[in-house]
């Protein structure tokens, strides 16, 4: 039997009771009440499919899974929250996506570091679509571009705010098109969506389910999809590729995340019965009332998934120069 220097020997003492410590601790959980953090307002993705997912997961574990909204500051405050809690997987985040991307690009002075959060899962994805006001003289994406061009700075679009998905989307689309559009930011989708309406704003890359009723009763154009194939709950309406804008392919996103140094053991039960309660026939079908895909994966995935989002929008905020403070 080959010999084990000393220090080598007392580090594999020292680390093989924290093994098994980390292996009874995900025994045993959960034991207690769960927390999950949603960094953004009730009714929103974030939230809402946090709720559905607290619901199964508190049948199944016997255990309660509360929901604790903490907006602000683009899902900032709730993130910092939950990258300073105790590591021991009773308090979870919810996110959309800015706190896990972009926003260590767009904030100078982030209290947490979001590569140090645990990657659990990515929930659900949801569609972006292209709309403009009712009256606006454009009824296809190549219109639109067309008279972008000879309007320079003229046509404005909203956002829920700088930085955002419909922020970053819109500084794409112009810089692959060549056009030069005017950014009008908001506090939140209600206002974005109403000042669109009212014809205060041109054009809106927005989430699908904020605007589909409008769509269908006729009070905005919807144009395209910004993903890379058309909805068949959206007939007549082109993916954004057949609308002649193919790199700007685009959904959004939230995920399930843990605080830094949570023992992989209780990463792995998380995801593993999140994946579950996400396969669930009656779940993905509620889902699919709302426009959202049930994503799942392992954390691994939403690793990869997270460093490859933060390299495209980071180029995108460099390319435009968007700073939030």
């Amino acid at each position: 039997m080959p010999k084990i220097a000393l220090p080598l020997l007392a580090l594999l003492l020292t680390i093989s009771p924290a093994l098994a410590q980390q292996k009874d601790d995900a025994a045993d959980y959960p034991s207690r009440t769960v927390r999950i953090v949603v960094s953004a307002p009730p009714a929103g993705g974030p939230d809402v499919v946090a709720r559905i997912l607290a619901d199964k997961l508190s049948q199944r574990w016997g255990q309660a899974v509360i929901i604790e909204n903490k907006p602000g500051a683009g899902g900032t405050l709730g993130t910092a929250d939950v990258a300073a809690a105790e590591p021991d997987g009773y308090t979870l985040l919810s996110a959309q996506p800015g706190p896990l991307t972009t926003h260590v690009l767009l904030y100078k002075n982030l209290r947490f570091d979001p590569g140090a959060l645990e990657p659990v899962i990515i929930m659900a994805k949801i569609p972006i679509v292209l709309v403009v006001r009712a009256d606006f003289p454009a009824n296809t994406v190549g219109e639109l571009i067309a008279y972008a061009r000879a309007n320079p700075g003229k046509v404005t679009y909203g956002s829920q705010g700088i930085g955002t998905s419909p922020h970053l989307t819109a500084a794409l689309f112009g810089r692959l098109t060549g056009t030069e559009l005017t950014h009008i930011p908001y506090r939140g989708t209600a206002q974005t969506v109403n000042d669109l309406v009212a014809g205060h704003v041109d054009l809106l890359f927005i989430q699908l389910d904020a605007v589909r009723e409008l769509w269908r009763a006729g009070k905005l154009k919807m144009l395209a999809v910004a993903s890379d194939k058309p909805l068949a709950e959206l007939p007549g309406i082109p993916d954004i590729a057949a609308a002649g804008v193919p790199d700007l392919r685009v959904d959004t996103w939230n995920a399930i995340a843990a605080p830094p140094k949570t023992p992989k053991p209780i990463i792995a039960k998380l995801n593993t019965a999140m994946n579950e309660v996400f396969a669930l026939p009656e779940i993905r079908e509620r889902l699919a009332t709302m426009s959202m895909t049930p994503a799942g994966g392992t954390p691994a995935d939403m690793a990869a998934f997270v460093k490859a989002e933060i390299k495209r929008w980071g180029d995108v905020i460099r390319a435009a120069n968007i700073t939030v403070n």
